[in-house]
């Protein structure tokens, strides 16, 4: 009987010695060898969604607006927001309540002639047209008598930055008794008895360069038509 040649009988024992070796070095798989990652495989946790479906389910953080704030439209409410983080000064809630009390003291102040409660509150500019307004009456002889007993709204128009400036306009509804005399007492119009409505639209402003964080009236003008009204010049 042929043997196996002595050349293929050798490469048969070092094959075998072979895989000895390997198995020895490298070992066996038994199950508990910690797996690789796949570099392309979905590794995110489909349980609790990705990073793009959490950071979508975060809602924005608002800071809540008073509710003495009432705002004729979104952008007159995002004008707000603006002012708030351009200037540490802002309080909302108190300068909707000092701007109506502005507006009461510049009112009642005009028909008084009182120059120094105006020239405070007034951007020099509309302080000019109020005190041409007062002279005018003064030199005619008539006299204003005014009383703001309510004011109804006090809405925002407008709001924002412009240039060094931050402004909130104002739509004022407000219940007054105006009486306009001659120089003589007679009334010229008005009733003293009748209480009218009146709507002015009224723009403050301050200088965010000015270390003084003081609002001023930096523009008056009427809001609707009314039958009779205090006088206030359209100024600024």
């Amino acid at each position: 009987m042929n043997g196996i040649p002595a050349d293929l009988l050798i490469y048969i024992i070092i094959a075998i010695g072979l895989v000895f070796w390997l198995r020895n070095t490298i070992g066996t798989r038994h199950g508990d060898e910690r797996q690789r990652p796949n570099p392309f495989a979905d590794t995110k946790d489909n349980s609790s969604g990705s990073i793009v479906d959490i950071l979508d389910k975060i809602e924005p953080h608002v800071v809540p607006l008073p509710k003495n704030m009432i705002f004729t439209d979104s952008e007159a409410e995002s004008g707000v927001r603006d002012i708030m983080q351009a200037d540490s000064h802002f309080d909302p809630a108190e300068f909707v309540e000092n701007a109506k009390d502005a507006f009461v003291m510049v009112v009642e102040g005009f028909a008084d002639g009182d120059r120094d409660i105006l020239q405070a509150l007034l951007s020099e500019p509309v302080y000019k047209g109020f005190d041409e307004a007062i002279s005018a009456r003064e030199k005619a002889g008539e006299t204003v008598e005014t009383e703001i007993h309510a004011i109804k709204k006090a809405e925002i128009v407008d709001a924002g930055l412009r240039d060094k400036m931050i402004f909130v306009s104002f739509q004022f509804t407000a219940e007054e008794t105006a009486v306009i005399r001659d120089k003589d007492s007679n009334i010229l119009s008005g009733d003293p008895d009748r209480i009218t409505q009146m709507c002015d639209i009224w723009t403050f402003g301050r200088n965010l360069k000015d270390k003084d964080p003081t609002w001023q009236v930096y523009e008056t003008r009427d809001g609707e038509p009314e039958d009779h009204k205090t006088p206030i010049p359209d100024a600024g």
